[in-house]
């Protein structure tokens, strides 16, 4: 039976963005019908049938170089170590330029059929330069090495096949649209108030909830411009964490401030919470705001729908093709700089459309019901785990057959 070895820096409990979940759950998916290891940053162990995780901590050695380079050279460490220690699969399955140097070498020196999934691409990321310094440089080489001598590339929205074309010199036979799932089991809505009382949310008053890093990607900062926009009365819940840098965790301060001085009820959670902490939190909210400005596909809105919540999210990247406009939200069009990092022409104005999309659900109950019940449905007929891993093995056997 075919073995498949998956490379990752994320994997629970080290997980803060949707690459991680999309592991968890594929993986898990995928042992139901073959056998499935994963290699990943940390110190995870676990052997359960099919599916074993192996974590890889840091060497003991500090590095010298400078701050910025750390993970850079961190993960370089991994990927050899990894590779290193010997692998017996029949196929390598790596996820974000961190772990790709370990399938470009699985591929050369193992002889095996590599695939990527490119939950982003790197040069539609250039703020990362703020966190990565000249390692920026070096996540873009190893992304455009693997993925130009991958033998499949899995990208998780059409946009994003798109923008692999027009970025890498690939065969388009060799792209497959395959996109993110959502564990319908696991996120659905729940009567339960224990994470708002902990943090101080009022309970029985609808919310608009953010979720996510405090990143330029996510956009937050756009969110926080649309706020001064928002009905005062509005209860705001901002659970973002993990800044990329000290300049952009400064940059939230400060902007979080200034809306703050002339309006109430902003409550900003600042840990990293789990996974049935944030189900609570989408569960009572009104509205669930996605403001990113680069988003190959989006996993958080489908959290969000899959609690039953309407979404108003930017139009970029997958996300249309998850949020279906005026039937589980909003979509709001956002005029963009044509190269990256994408940054709104008109950051005054994309905040102002936000905010009337949110305004206009949150006035009204009668629209929000319909629209989270869509997106729920949405939800259970087309982004099922199940569906993606059955595909996801059936292009393994494509890969692994014609190499």
């Amino acid at each position: 039976m075919m073995k498949v070895l998956m490379l990752t820096n994320e994997f629970p409990p080290y997980t803060y963005g949707g690459a991680g979940a999309h592991v968890e759950y594929l993986s898990r998916e995928l042992s139901h019908m073959l056998p499935v290891e994963v290699r990943c940053f940390g110190d995870q162990h676990v052997d359960q049938g099919n599916l074993k995780v192996r974590g890889f901590p840091l060497g003991e050695v500090p590095f010298g170089a400078p701050k910025p380079l750390h993970s850079v050279f961190g993960a370089v460490q991994r990927c050899w170590q990894m590779n290193a220690d010997g692998l017996d699969a029949d196929l390598v399955h790596c996820h974000t330029w961190y772990s790709l140097l370990g399938g470009i070498l699985a591929k050369l020196n193992f002889g095996i059929p590599l695939v990527v999934t490119t939950h982003s691409l790197e040069p539609l990321r250039p703020w990362k330069r703020e966190q990565l310094a000249g390692g920026y440089d070096f996540s873009l080489w190893v992304e455009k090495t693997a993925l130009e001598m991958a033998d499949a590339i899995i990208a998780v929205s059409q946009g994003t096949k798109a923008d692999i074309l027009k970025l890498f010199q690939v065969q388009e036979e060799r792209v497959h649209v395959i996109h993110n799932g959502i564990d319908l089991h696991e996120f659905h809505k729940v009567e339960s108030y224990e994470v708002l009382t902990r943090y101080g949310i009022p309970t029985g008053k609808p919310y608009v909830l953010f979720v996510g890093r405090i990143t330029r990607q996510k956009g937050i900062i756009h969110l926080l411009e649309a706020l001064s926009y928002l009905d005062p009365d509005f209860p705001i819940v901002l659970c973002a964490s993990s800044p990329d840098t000290p300049a952009i965790a400064a940059e939230m301060k400060e902007a979080l401030e200034k809306v703050s001085a002339h309006r109430q009820h902003i409550y900003w959670i600042q840990d990293v919470l789990d996974k049935a902490s944030l189900i609570e939190l989408y569960s009572h909210a009104g509205v669930f705001c996605c403001p990113s400005i680069y988003e190959p596909f989006g996993i958080i809105n489908l959290e969000a729908m899959a609690c039953e919540k309407p979404v108003v999210a930017s139009a970029v990247g997958g996300i249309p093709e998850v949020v279906v406009e005026d039937e589980t939200g909003f979509v709001v069009p956002v005029e963009q700089y044509e190269e990256a990092p994408f940054s709104p022409k008109d950051p005054v104005q994309f905040a102002q459309d936000l905010a009337e999309r949110i305004n206009q659900l949150m006035r009204d109950p009668a629209l929000r019901q319909p629209m989270g019940e869509a997106g729920r449905r949405r939800a259970e007929e087309l982004f099922s785990w199940t569906a993606i891993a059955q595909r996801t093995r059936t292009l393994y056997e494509q890969v692994v057959e014609e190499a």
